[in-house]
């Protein structure tokens, strides 16, 4: 074998200036051949210009307003120069500086292939496929995990050029460059280097970095700077190169927890897709068919047969052999000599005929004196071929060398020649290993050559399977490293507390699960939860697949791969958000908003609740030094989060992360007192990130809420006795009628879920149930006693009794009032009391709803005892249900035998020091250092008991603590 003649002395990628479509970065890729409308330019001879990346550009005549792909101006006249493979258009003078590489080239440019995440077809407004370049009016698809839209059946032909989300055992960097993507930029855009506009909504034009959003000109692009620093969001990016994980067996849509969906793929439907040189499908198609032209299926090799997936070419009936195989493998593509391959008649009596008039031309040479169904593009039969090898580690003088192979060229034979071009003329032949990646758009594989594998035989069975395929497919020299596999894998939904033992044997029995290969690393007994060590890829990709369709003792099972997050990796200035979103919450905004901090932040931070809730996500960053949260949802998934941040406490790094809000429920009442404003409206998510980036921190009590029914005594109730249990409590709890309304409303969503998609009808719905209940009486005050700090308080004549915590209660309504009295000590969320409230009925929250009326002030303290006569409901932060005959204590913790050593519970909020607007006499009191242990001084008989509790034992009581956070 001889090296052909570039051996080696390519470049590296990246050295100098960055170039778009570089190997150094991700390309911009050109796109490829959708149908060209009958309107659209009309060619007028080929045009031979300057050299650009991979297009065969075209003069035409424009017949319609036309913009240029490279600066977005108008053209001007009636020439313009498009690319018959991509669809590029530009000014004459542009050609010169066109940087973007041609649907046909550019896989070859990824520097490291990563596949896309596509979720469910949407329809994208004004919107442009990065393939054909054609904009998204019908349903499309996009990336959950980066900026990317396609048609539907433009995937197949989409560079896996995602974002690399973290390391994988292949190629891992620990610095990294502009992720640039090409188009779909806001109107507006300004470019980073000329401070012009770059942003089109007429073409697919300009290009942004998907890591730190720097938009900019393609042209100006090259100037940047190649490294990215993740611009304004750094510190609250968890860095790619602090995360592992080793996914062999399991898709991107496994490794992000992103629900998987049906997608269209390539030729589904009925009328097949269309060719890069027809001229459309339906009504265009019949008209070409009345003309000198005629349409052919063509088919890439005996996989596209097998499906059923062509592309439509349209070619004149007088057209030349050559110019029809031109044409076919434009459709897919293929930027080979077309003088390598030939036409034949696909065998396919299963395929539906074409909307075409397929008769026999009359004239012409070529295929088309006998019409078949369908032609497949074949590979003529090669004696040798020049091949690209890749090196599969860092910090090489070569992107890559290229060799020449002959039928008796294997793969160690390969190995030989190659080594000393890549300088490791030294090391042991037997250390090294041809690894062939198949670079799908939704999936890279990578597979082993063996060392006596024939490479011309190779390539030809790819290209037997897929002509298209090749130019996806790489070979890789790499050291035959044995990686040990690790996967770590969430498994939740099971009965809580049971001793690890327990759980390994519960799971052998309904997983089968092998004690060789499987062990139990963490056990979240309170939560039923494990997570497991699996050292082998099948046992673990089987456990994943087998587990989402087990239930346990009638419980489905859930089951996360999560990654391992290298702490020690961590930049110093590094505090990296989590990001828990409830897409089930208030306006059902939260898909948009997965989607969106997916993309703004690694995808590895972001958790959606309706998948495992909160834990996942805790014990991903249970070894970070310094984190931050963020809760997208209502009060109570702010209250869930928060629960699940206590019960996990102890197991943290960073006990104590702050924790921001961003109000998706029905009332926000804590989203308005953190003035996080009364819920979301579609802000921006950018600004969003940057708010929470910059807020400050105040203190809010937490509250622990005992239920004891065990002492009900009344056997006429016909209530089972319930086991006493323990809820958590940040904003307010109610007994009684509010509850009441609470539970009517939770039990009309249960039941039609899917209409209560807005907040404005689910405040419609409480407003109906608060009509129902307008004559209701129950007489509350006959049905429960109150005990305030050991004192009994007679209470008036009440239909709701509410205990509150902050200034806000029933979407901003201030139900204590401003007004002073002496009795009373002004309300603060952080002072370590609870204010007591009362109201007569549905009326008299109606007044209070509009500011006409203020509760009725009760009681103030730090420990309270309810005793209930009746069943009775109760709502905890807008959780309701129906509480048994029995006893509440509420209290700042967990209550003891003898609660003579009560202390107010804590929970740091991330917060600025502001008034609340509904109350101007409420003061957000700001704590120096939110990461210090600050308990709050209660005013309670209790309270120097209390502080000296805190500081003899803190850390061994458990109590409740975190933060949240405001802009």
């Amino acid at each position: 074998m001889a090296a052909a003649a570039e051996p080696g002395t390519q470049a590296l990628p990246g050295s100098g200036a960055p170039r778009l479509g570089s190997p150094a970065h991700s390309p911009v890729p050109g796109t490829g051949g959708r149908a060209r409308p009958a309107s659209g330019p009309e060619r007028t001879g080929r045009t031979t210009g300057p050299a650009v990346p991979g297009h065969s550009f075209r003069k035409v005549t424009l017949t319609k307003p036309t913009f240029c792909h490279l600066c977005s101006d108008f053209i001007w006249g009636l020439a313009g120069f498009l690319c018959d493979v991509c669809n590029f258009m530009a000014h004459e003078k542009c050609l010169k500086q066109v940087k973007t590489p041609c649907t046909s080239i550019a896989p070859s440019l990824v520097r490291v292939p990563v596949a896309h995440c596509f979720g469910p077809l949407g329809l994208y407004k004004r919107k442009f496929c990065v393939v054909c370049r054609k904009g998204l009016e019908a349903p499309a698809l996009r990336c959950e995990v980066c900026e990317l839209h396609v048609h539907p059946d433009c995937v197949p032909f989409a560079c896996s050029d995602c974002r690399q989300c973290h390391q994988d055992g292949h190629q891992d960097h620990d610095t990294y460059h502009h992720h640039w993507r090409e188009g779909n930029l806001p109107s507006g855009a300004r470019c980073e280097v000329c401070r012009k506009t770059c942003g089109s909504s007429d073409v697919l034009a300009g290009v942004h970095c998907e890591w730190c959003g720097v938009q900019a000109h393609s042209v100006c692009s090259t100037a940047l700077a190649p490294e990215c620093t993740f611009g304004r969001l750094r510190s609250m990016v968890l860095p790619p190169a602090c995360v592992r994980l080793l996914s062999r067996n399991f898709s991107k849509m496994h490794c992000f927890r992103i629900p998987e969906t049906l997608t269209l793929e390539l030729g589904d439907g009925d009328d097949g897709l269309d060719g890069s040189a027809a001229t459309g499908t339906g009504r265009e198609v019949l008209t070409v068919a009345e003309s000198s032209k005629q349409i052919l299926k063509i088919f890439d090799g005996n996989d596209s047969m097998r499906k059923n997936q062509f592309r439509l070419v349209t070619v004149s009936r007088l057209a030349r052999n050559e110019e029809v195989m031109e044409a076919a493998l434009r459709a897919y593509y293929v930027s080979d000599d077309p003088s390598d391959f030939e036409l034949q008649a696909g065998d396919t009596p299963v395929l539906e005929k074409a909307a075409t008039n397929e008769e026999e031309a009359s004239k012409g040479s070529g295929p088309r004196d006998s019409v078949p169904e369908a032609w497949v593009i074949r590979s003529l039969p090669r004696s040798q071929e020049v091949l690209k090898i890749y090196p599969g580690w860092l910090k090489v003088g070569v992107a890559y060398v290229s060799i020449r192979v002959t039928p008796q060229s294997t793969a160690q034979a390969v190995i030989r020649e190659v080594l000393p071009l890549l300088g490791r003329q030294a090391e042991n032949l037997e250390s090294f290993q041809l690894v062939e990646v198949l670079m799908g758009s939704r999936q890279v594989q990578r597979t082993v050559l063996a060392d006596e594998e024939l490479l011309l035989d190779r390539l030809r069975d790819i290209r037997q399977i897929s002509v298209r395929q090749v130019s996806q497919t790489r070979f890789y020299v790499a050291e035959s490293r044995a990686m040990a596999p690790r996967v770590s894998l969430f498994v939740g939904g099971l009965p809580p507390g049971l001793s690890p033992q327990d759980y390994s044997n519960l799971l052998h029995e309904a997983m089968a699960t092998k004690a060789a290969v499987v062990s139990v690393s963490h056990v979240y007994s309170l939560q039923g939860a494990v997570v497991l060590d699996v050292t082998c890829f099948a046992e673990a990709e089987r456990l994943y697949m087998l587990a989402r369709d087990t239930a346990v003792h009638g419980r489905p099972l859930t089951a996360l791969v999560l990654p391992d997050v290298l702490h020690t990796k961590l930049p110093p200035d590094c505090c990296p958000l989590l990001v828990f979103v409830n897409p089930k919450s208030g306006g059902l905004k939260g898909r948009d908003l997965l989607c969106s901090f997916r993309k703004l932040l690694n995808p590895h931070q972001v958790f959606e609740l309706t998948n495992g809730g909160p834990l996942p996500g805790f014990h991903l960053f249970s070894q970070v030094p310094c984190f931050r949260v963020l809760v997208c949802g209502g009060d109570g998934t702010v209250g869930w989060v928060l629960a699940a941040l206590e019960e996990t406490r102890h197991c943290l790094a960073c006990p104590e992360p702050s924790v921001a809000i961003l109000p998706l429920g029905t009332g926000n009442d804590l989203g308005r007192v953190l003035r996080w404003g009364a819920g979301y409206s579609g802000e921006d998510p950018f600004s969003v990130l940057v708010s929470v980036d910059e807020a400050d921190a105040v203190l809010m009590d937490r509250w622990t809420i005992l239920l004891d029914a065990h002492e009900t005594g009344s056997a006429e109730n016909n209530v089972d006795v319930e086991p006493p249990k323990i809820v958590q409590m940040s904003n307010y709890c109610g007994i009684g009628i509010d509850a009441e309304l609470s539970l009517d409303f939770h039990q009309a969503r249960e039941e039609e879920p899917d209409k209560f998609t807005s907040r404005f009808h689910n405040k419609g719905v409480y407003v109906r149930v608060g009509l129902q209940k307008i004559s209701h009486s129950r007489s509350l005050h006959k049905e429960i006693r109150l005990q305030v700090e050991q004192q009994e308080v007679e209470l008036p004549s009440i239909e709701g009794l509410i205990f509150i915590n902050i200034p806000s209660w029933g979407s901003g309504a201030d139900l204590w009032g401003s007004d002073s009295d002496s009795r009373f000590e002004k309300p603060r969320m952080d002072d370590g009391l609870l204010e007591v409230v009362g109201v007569t009925g549905v009326v008299h929250m109606g007044q209070v709803q509009g500011g006409l009326r203020s509760g009725i002030r009760i009681a103030q303290g730090s420990y309270f005892r309810v005793t209930l006569l009746k069943a009775t409901p109760v709502q905890v932060d807008g959780e309701p249900w129906v509480q048994a005959p029995g006893h509440m204590i509420i209290s700042a913790t967990a209550p003891k035998a003898v609660p003579t050593t009560q202390l107010c519970s804590y929970c740091l909020l991330w917060s600025g020091a502001r008034k609340y607007p509904g109350n101007p006499d409420c003061q957000l009191q700001c704590h120096p250092s939110p990461l210090t242990l600050h308990p709050c001084l209660g005013t309670g008989p209790h309270a120097e008991e209390g502080q000296a509790e805190a500081q003899e034992g803190w850390s061994h009581q458990g109590y409740p603590s975190g933060h949240l956070a405001c802009s």
